[in-house]
């Protein structure tokens, strides 16, 4: 386990996934990360790679040849090597072997970059293609904060607030994790969506090019929360499980296959694609108060 503080803020990060297990705030006293109860859900904030969601029969085809991969890809299973760390920041490494190989035939280098300021997090994804062609991959973040977070508070005092106004549907997963056809109503003309329990008694909500690159998670009943920024990243997915205390929110390039989709990895909806040598790179952030 690796840690990294400031004045405002301790976190601590393990080799396995270069995975986020703790945020604690020194100014309010408060630990903001889901503590990964396996009773619930025992993973904190995985790194998603080289896919986002789930593979139609867990399956993608390039250049004729099918490749298997399960729900998320393999990076939050297979060990980082911590690259590089200074006095604000932490980096982990991963690069292609003959086990991704088998799985994802693209060379590549990945760097995940938890860094502090002050009392936000943020955490950067560097995709760099060491290969000799083209190289198409999704990545996704899916950290899991506490709610409820404040002592005395309940589940369903919560909402999350977003940067914009916005008229958006939920996308439907299907009992196989698939993308179904179309959208259910959810968000009209609002800023705000009430956090209950029923609200994800059917998987997570994914929502696809909303206005808003922020949000807060917000409370009735306490003023502290957290705001939380995901420019560059064209969906967002929310998601509670199993009765767990926590709210996932999962900024996204990338996302699960549709029930019609073709499995080819060229054409994925949310596919990215860089060349040899170049790097591709997105970050979020999570500001505590």
């Amino acid at each position: 386990m690796f840690s990294l503080e400031n004045d405002h803020l301790t976190i601590e990060v393990r080799a396995r996934g270069a995975e986020l297990t703790r945020i604690f705030s020194k100014t309010t006293g408060l630990e903001y990360l889901w503590e990964g109860d396996p009773a619930y859900w025992g993973k904190h904030s995985p790194v998603l790679f080289p896919i986002v969601g789930t593979l139609k029969n867990g399956t993608y085809f390039f250049e004729n040849k099918a490749y298997k991969l399960s729900r998320h890809g393999f990076a939050r299973d297979m060990d980082f090597e911590l690259a590089a760390r200074d006095e604000r920041s932490l980096t982990f490494a991963l690069s292609s072997n003959d086990y991704t190989l088998a799985h994802f035939p693209f060379g590549f280098r990945l760097e995940v970059v938890y860094s502090l300021q002050d009392n936000t997090l943020q955490v950067d994804y560097h995709v760099l293609n060491t290969g000799k062609r083209e190289m198409y991959f999704s990545i996704g973040g899916h950290p899991a904060f506490r709610v409820p977070l404040t002592p005395g508070t309940a589940f369903e005092d919560y909402f999350l607030e977003f940067a914009e106004r916005e008229t958006a549907g939920r996308w439907p997963i299907s009992h196989e994790g698939l993308i179904e056809p179309l959208p259910i109503g959810l968000l009209t003309d609002t800023r705000t969506l009430p956090l209950t329990r029923e609200l994800f008694s059917n998987d997570a909500i994914v929502f696809k090019y909303l206005n808003s690159h922020a949000l807060s998670l917000r409370s009735h009943s306490a003023p502290n929360g957290i705001h939380f920024q995901f420019d560059g990243f064209p969906f967002l997915g929310i998601w509670s499980g199993n009765g767990g205390n926590f709210v996932c929110l999962e900024p996204w390039c990338g996302i699960a296959d549709s029930v019609a989709a073709t499995q080819q990895l060229i054409g994925k909806e949310g596919i990215n694609m860089i060349t040899p040598e170049q790097t591709f790179r997105r970050s979020w952030q999570a500001s505590l108060f």
